[in-house]
């Protein structure tokens, strides 16, 4: 689409012309007294006072309640690996998500660069204006690196939400599904399929909160994961150590046969007959967006709790029930890094918010329920303390 074949009567285009966000001032310039507080030569005694400690930056700078938001456009939404520039639009969003559901400020930083290294480096330099960092739309397996090396070098959060995220929402639904069925998550045969950033991060997620691993079968576009298979990425090959206990071989329909949860973070198409070999009265997260694995119309036939990633059918799971309340929690405890029990506890959160009113259309909150942020928020904080990665 060229310039010249957009319809700037599209409410859409409308709505995104200028961008999304702007910087306001939260303090007064209307005098010369204000002017000489704010900047100089008032300025000059904060800065002095920073450098003398430099953890009062939390203190007197936006540090404490700003997050990067960090893409190289390699992965994003359901386009693909269409750029930074076209890329912004997206976390232009994300951003005004952020303040809106946790009063978090966020910058979007669209990288001009796919190189690791790069991107490493970059955000590393760049990370002494931000209290976190939103890793956003980067694609696998470059994504797991970066983060990992990202996160072992800086003393803040680093999350990247479409692994993250999505594990944490869909281990909020499982356990309330579960709930709902009079199910133990530690029984439930679950079959992941597809192994990119989601894939890995639900499978990773589930098991932390208490999916029996060897219950568990990944598939990715060649079938079943597991020790057979010698054309494995090094994280696929961990998941094949962990996984699959019984050694299954085949595609998707093999790997749901007998299962009682399906999550299709794939993109895939999944025939019905591979879900009707499913076990009666089981889970199906069908997560694609906009074209579900699975029908929703279809996985109802079989299935007793249906979800997807849409917002036109109940049950959406949506990574904003998540994001905006990790990072709220995470700044509020100035936590040094997210752990495992900070996303368990996030996961447990979101799930409480509607544990009095299940039923099968309503195992996760609606994205704009407003109990969502700050019990997610409260959760966080509390585990990163009990973690002991909290500075506050």
């Amino acid at each position: 689409m060229s310039a010249s074949t957009v319809d700037s009567a599209d409410p859409v285009f409308r709505l995104h012309r200028g961008g999304k966000l702007a910087v306001t001032s939260t303090v007064p310039l209307t005098t010369r007294e204000d002017l000489s507080l704010a900047y100089t030569p008032g300025v000059a005694r904060v800065c002095e006072a920073i450098a003398a400690d430099p953890a009062l930056v939390d203190d007197y700078t936006w540090v404490s309640h700003t997050v990067a938001v960090v893409t190289d456009g390699s992965a994003v939404l359901g386009l693909g690996n269409i750029g930074p520039r076209a890329a912004l639009p997206v976390m232009e969003g994300k951003a005004v998500l952020f303040k809106q559901f946790a009063d978090v400020d966020a910058v979007p930083i669209c990288l001009d660069t796919q190189d690791v290294d790069e991107i490493v480096a970059t955000v590393r330099a760049l990370a002494p204006s931000f209290g976190g960092i939103n890793l956003e739309d980067i694609s696998a397996p470059r994504c797991f690196e970066v983060e990992r090396r990202l996160d072992e070098a800086l003393p803040i959060p680093v999350f990247h939400d479409d692994q993250h995220g999505t594990a944490i929402v869909v281990l909020a639904a499982l356990r309330n599904a579960a709930t709902l069925l009079h199910r133990k998550l530690g029984d439930l045969r679950v079959t992941v399929s597809g192994a990119g950033a989601a894939g890995i991060a639900v499978t990773r997620m589930l098991v932390a909160g208490g999916v029996d691993p060897e219950q568990v079968v990944v598939c990715d576009s060649r079938g079943i994961i597991g020790r057979h298979r010698s054309d494995l990425t090094e994280t696929k090959a961990h998941l094949a150590g962990t996984t699959n206990a019984q050694g299954r071989r085949g595609d998707v329909t093999e790997a749901l046969r007998g299962a009682d949860v399906l999550i299709g973070v794939s993109g895939g198409r999944i025939d019905e007959a591979a879900v009707a070999g499913m076990a009666p009265g089981g889970i199906v997260f069908a997560l694609a967006n906009p074209t579900p694995e699975v029908d929703p119309a279809v996985a109802a036939r079989y299935a007793a709790v249906v979800a997807t990633g849409r917002s036109d059918y109940p049950n959406q799971i949506n990574n904003v029930l998540a994001f905006p309340g990790v990072f709220r929690g995470a700044l509020d405890a100035r936590a040094t890094r997210i752990t495992d029990g900070m996303k368990v506890a996030a996961a447990d959160a979101i799930a409480g918010v509607v544990a009095e009113s299940l039923g099968a259309d309503a195992v996760v909150p609606s994205p704009l329920d407003p109990r969502v942020a700050p019990a997610v928020a409260a959760a966080v904080a509390g585990a990163a303390r009990h973690d002991g990665v909290a500075r506050a």
